[in-house]
């Protein structure tokens, strides 16, 4: 048992993996409870489809393809914040047409591109066993940038989250700081795709958020055992990944899925079980009911 426990980590790039992938889904879970308790699923999304032109077009320059996903998701923050600002019109309405002109830009502009199959399909996908140690410095250093950032501004991004009226009466940057919740979910969004790629990055940004939702009742705890979900989900979808040959980042993926779905079921006071078993239980008989 020891000796298959301790078998992938022979090869250095499972480790490099292995560092990857809890970095990025201790971030990703971390900044996903705001996504989640703000319903910012749709958001998470459409950046991680947004950052495609960016990919493109540092291919087509032979740049750095993950400066040229920064690039592009923080443009397209920054543009959601401007279109929606002060109300002009609804977020999600600013999203929906950030997230789309991206998309179809990315689309025409791979589509240019006539290996875009091979060489573009790890940011699509993911690729944890390709991580290299240049990635990890990069991984490791937003990711830090991330989490300082969420630390410093941590009691704002609660009131703009919780009770933005009250934000604003407190003479609080409320755009701005919404902005800036935007910028550094994009930053999150960029240090994920070398490990669960575009397409899955949005996942990981709810799904262990979610489960630790209907764990508890408070930020600080739920950003804690998202973390944790997070993590084991890619140590555990690391070994399914090694072990059964399939991709990494889909084997993340479906763990931190399993997880949810396991949560739903039986969370205390929330899951499904749980509310189940209340319904079929007899309830006492008070002072003002009768029996024959």
């Amino acid at each position: 048992m020891f000796e298959w426990l301790i078998a992938p980590f022979n090869y250095a790039f499972m480790v490099r993996g292995l560092a990857a992938g809890i970095m990025v889904g201790i971030l990703c879970s971390i900044i996903g409870c705001y996504v989640v308790l703000r319903s910012m699923a749709f958001l998470g999304d459409a950046l991680a489809h947004a950052i495609l032109p960016g990919v493109a077009i540092a291919y087509l320059l032979k740049g750095n393809l993950v400066i040229g996903a920064l690039i592009a998701a923080v443009i397209v923050a920054l543009g959601v914040g401007i279109f929606s600002r002060r109300g002009a019109i609804k977020e999600d309405t600013a999203i929906g047409i950030m997230f789309t002109a991206a998309l179809a830009l990315g689309v025409a502009l791979i589509s240019s591109i006539r290996t875009y199959a091979v060489d573009l399909s790890h940011i699509l996908f993911g690729n944890m066993l390709g991580v290299s140690n240049a990635d990890l410095w990069l991984i490791g250093g937003l990711g830090v940038a991330v989490l300082f950032a969420i630390l410093i501004f941590y009691r704002p991004f609660l009131l703009i989250s919780f009770d933005p009226i009250h934000a604003a009466t407190l003479r609080l940057p409320v755009e701005l700081l919404r902005t800036f919740m935007l910028i550094l979910l994009s930053l999150t969004i960029v240090v994920s795709i070398q490990t669960v790629g575009v397409a899955l990055a949005a996942a990981m940004l709810v799904t262990p958020a979610a489960s630790a939702y209907l764990l508890t009742k408070r930020l600080p705890s739920m950003m804690l055992i998202a973390a944790c979900i997070g993590a084991f989900s890619s140590l555990i979808g690391l070994y399914i990944s090694f072990y059964a040959g399939i991709a990494s980042g889909s084997a993340v993926v479906l763990t931190a899925t399993f997880i949810f779905i396991l949560t739903f079921l039986l969370a205390p006071q929330r899951g499904y079980l749980w509310a189940w078993l209340n319904l079929r239980r007899p309830r006492p008989l008070h002072e003002t009911d009768t029996c024959d």
